[in-house]
This record gives C-alpha cells, structure tokens and sequence, in this order.
C-alpha cells in the first residue's frame, strides 16, 4: 500500500502559477520504480489525465497543458511535483497525485490517487 499526499493548491488569477506537490510513502513502493502522474477533476467531470513521468524520467502531457506545466520527480525526497505556470480558469479542478502499482511499467498505467488538492483559477 501506498499512500500519497498532494500539496500546493489554492488561488490564482489567470497567468498566475502555482507548484503543486506529492509526497509518497509506504514500505511497498520503491519510488524510483515506479511511473508517477497527475490527473484533475473539473465539476461534473470525470477524471482527466494531465501529465506523467515515467520511472525513467521521460515526461508526457495533455494538449490543454503542454508548454504550460511542467513534471518533475525528486526520487530521494520521494515526491512528484506539477508546476503550473500561464494558469486559466479552465484549469480550475481538484488535481490528483497518481502512481503506477507495477514497478518499471512503460507506457504506465495508473491504479492508486491521493486525496486531490483543489486549484482554483479567476479571470
């Protein structure tokens, strides 16, 4: 069992930016191994994928962000971050951390999510 835990959430006015954080413990999950991801949920939507960062560093993002948020991983720190810059009110969401449940999977698929942190954008 792993349990993650998303940080850095809150207000910003559009073109704001905001860095968000994932810390991820448990004795089962070796974090290096494993491909770490953040996911968003808007308000009567499901669950979108925003980017993610395989055990192998390489990174890969969704259109509505690319060029905009940037993924990185500290393997010592066991954490994942999500800088956010250029923010928009349509990235207005409950952001979640996800992990891999397999160790060195590529393409990742991800099974476990944090608890979200909300990220709000005004206009």
């Amino acid at each position: 069992q792993v349990q993650l835990v998303e940080s850095g959430g809150g207000l910003a006015q559009a073109g704001g930016s905001l860095r968000l954080s994932c810390a991820a413990s448990g004795p089962g999950h070796i974090f290096s191994r494993y491909a770490m991801g953040w996911f968003r949920q808007a308000p009567g939507k499901g669950r979108d994928f925003v980017a993610g960062i395989r055990w192998s560093g390489g990174t890969y993002y969704s259109d509505s962000v690319k060029g905009r948020f940037t993924i990185s991983r500290d393997n010592v720190k066991k954490t994942v971050y999500l800088q956010m810059n250029s923010l928009q009110p349509e990235d207005t969401a409950i952001y979640y951390c996800a992990t891999d449940l397999e160790a060195y999977r590529e393409p990742p698929y991800f099974g476990s999510w944090g608890q979200g942190t909300q990220v709000t954008v005004s206009s």
